[in-house]
């Protein structure tokens, strides 16, 4: 058995050695320690995670803000409503539509539609926004899609 100096002399080193780790931990409840390093990058990812959810509601904010745009300008009939477009598609072409842009050039309102035909093609119709007016055709088998 040790002596009482040997127990203070271990346990005074103990001591130290805990005050030293001690230095450089923070506490984070129930008796557990968290290195500075640790915690320093914690604090860094979850800043970058704040900075991220900016930026997306900043995107989803101008979104919006484009959303508001285009149904303002179709209830001052600048642009055609797309239902318009897609049933006058409906009634003249046989498909799917796979995608919908409304593209802007010169500033000049564009849609752009994809639509799958009953063959697997791939075609492309253009329609001027402002007038309704198709503009446009890409594709292969455009005459497989065509209604009678």
């Amino acid at each position: 058995m040790r002596g009482s100096d040997d127990l203070e002399s271990v346990a005074g080193a103990d001591m130290e050695y805990l005050a030293r780790d001690y230095s450089c931990c923070i506490h984070v409840g129930r008796g557990k320690l968290m290195s500075m390093k640790r915690f320093n990058r914690c604090i860094k990812a979850l800043m970058l995670v704040a900075v991220g959810i900016m930026a997306c509601q900043s995107l989803v904010a101008a979104d919006d803000d484009e959303w508001r745009s285009l149904h303002r300008e179709v209830e001052e009939g600048r642009v055609v409503a797309l239902p318009k477009v897609l049933d006058w598609l409906e009634r003249h072409y046989i498909g799917q539509v796979l995608e919908v842009e409304l593209e802007r050039d010169d500033g000049i309102p564009r849609y752009e539609i994809d639509m799958i035909g009953p063959q697997g093609q791939v075609v492309e119709f253009e329609f001027d926004a402002t007038s309704g007016e198709m503009i446009g055709i890409e594709g292969v088998n455009i005459d497989g899609m065509t209604r009678q």
